[in-house]
């Protein structure tokens, strides 16, 4: 197929809008590309035009998919800086990538004659201080010593004022990094909430079409409703240290209620004590708590990652439930409900651009945020009359 005349396939709704929504979507210029666009705003600049979200792939994404898909770590970290990159035609560029790593991945399940998942995604959450990443690399070499290959997204958060990310996590894993079998990628969180990216999702795809197995997301230190990282990953494991006295009240709704296994990180030496406490506490606190799932009961384990001490317990406690997913269909079934959730996401995402462009619009916000700034308005009535504002100029 010629470079030029391949361009995002059309993607078709079938799922039934909210009222203000659909209400949205009856007045957006429905040009013949517009869907094109919906998969690739990610946080793009007011300024982008419909010809830069319709054109085709290029050469150097034609070559960076082909070497991602070969197993190419350059290429692997090429591919998520397009991704994350905020530049509109750095957006079409990584949507067409994306597809062409799906096809791939398609293509390959066909010949192999495989329906089944044949990768794992693990998020690891947790409070700042349980040793996340110290656990991660623990981890990520246990499971190099047994044939796997392995890539690891720390995600870091992001300045509320400048927006930067010192991006550090990749130097506490010195040895897993250094190792050819592993791929560790830091990745800002650029004002997500949630304890993740906004494009964590295309960045584990990108690592398992690239030949990893194993996909370890690392949170930022979280609190106790903090769960989108829940809508990435197959299992999450929350990493809690001992001694967690009054933390444990503040974790027990929330994050606690989608966690899969809990890990108590820190049980050795003088800790020893404190970990035993803590993990009988929180088994007391998951059996109070409804089953996310009707065939696994969430587990308490305890660990010291610094000593690599009950490495192995905690990772056949994982496989087992990756086992009892599989056989029920659970595994198969939540990935497809991520994809659900990921495509609503980047959705509003595309109104938001939408509204951000128009000209009308801006000049209604800056009236209306005036007004709220003298106590003249409230935010709902002037989020409506904004919507109404940007319908009616799609209307005309």
């Amino acid at each position: 197929m010629k470079a030029s005349s391949r361009l995002i396939p059309p993607i078709m709704f079938r799922y039934q809008l909210p009222s203000l929504w659909r209400r949205t979507l009856h007045h957006l210029p429905l040009k013949r590309n517009l869907p094109n666009a919906l998969l690739s705003t990610r946080n793009l600049s007011s300024s982008f035009t419909y010809e830069q979200l319709s054109a085709p792939v290029s050469e150097e994404t034609l070559s960076l998919g082909r070497n991602l898909i070969a197993g190419d770590r350059v290429a692997l970290s090429r591919a998520i800086t397009l991704i994350e990159s905020t530049n509109p035609t750095h957006a079409v560029q990584a949507q067409h990538l994306l597809e062409m790593v799906l096809e791939s991945r398609k293509e390959k399940a066909q010949q192999a004659g495989e329906d089944e998942v044949t990768s794992f995604r693990l998020g690891i959450a947790g409070p700042p201080g349980a040793g996340k990443s110290t656990f991660t690399e623990a981890l990520g070499c246990y499971l190099l010593g047994k044939d796997h290959r392995v890539a690891v997204i720390a995600v870091d958060p992001s300045s509320t004022r400048n927006g930067g990310s010192i991006l550090g996590d990749k130097t506490r894993m010195n040895e897993l990094s250094k190792d050819k079998r592993a791929f560790v990628r830091p990745s800002p969180t650029s004002g997500i909430l949630g304890g993740i990216a906004q494009h964590t999702n295309d960045v584990v795809l990108l690592c398992e079409s690239a030949g990893y197995d194993i996909v370890i997301v690392e949170t930022v230190g979280l609190g106790q409703s903090e769960v989108q990282v829940d809508y990435t990953v197959d299992m999450l494991m929350l990493l809690v240290p001992p001694a967690g006295g009054d933390e444990l009240q503040g974790v027990k709704k929330g994050i606690m209620e989608v966690a899969d296994i809990v890990v108590v990180n820190k049980a050795d030496g003088d800790l020893q004590s404190a970990a035993n406490h803590a993990a009988t506490e929180y088994m007391h606190a998951l059996q109070m708590m409804r089953r996310k799932h009707p065939d696994w009961r969430p587990r308490v384990k305890k660990c010291s990652a610094l000593r690599n001490d009950k490495i192995d317990t905690v990772w056949d406690t994982i496989l087992k439930f990756r086992k009892t997913m599989m056989a029920n269909g659970g595994l198969q079934n939540k990935r497809l409900q991520q994809n659900q959730n990921w495509m609503w996401s980047q959705f509003y995402e595309y109104i938001k651009v939408l509204v951000k462009s128009d000209g009308s619009t801006l000049k209604m916000a800056s009236i209306l945020e005036h007004e709220l700034s003298i106590g003249h308005n409230n935010p709902r009535k002037a989020a409506q009359t904004l919507l109404d504002t940007f319908l009616s100029t799609k209307h005309k």
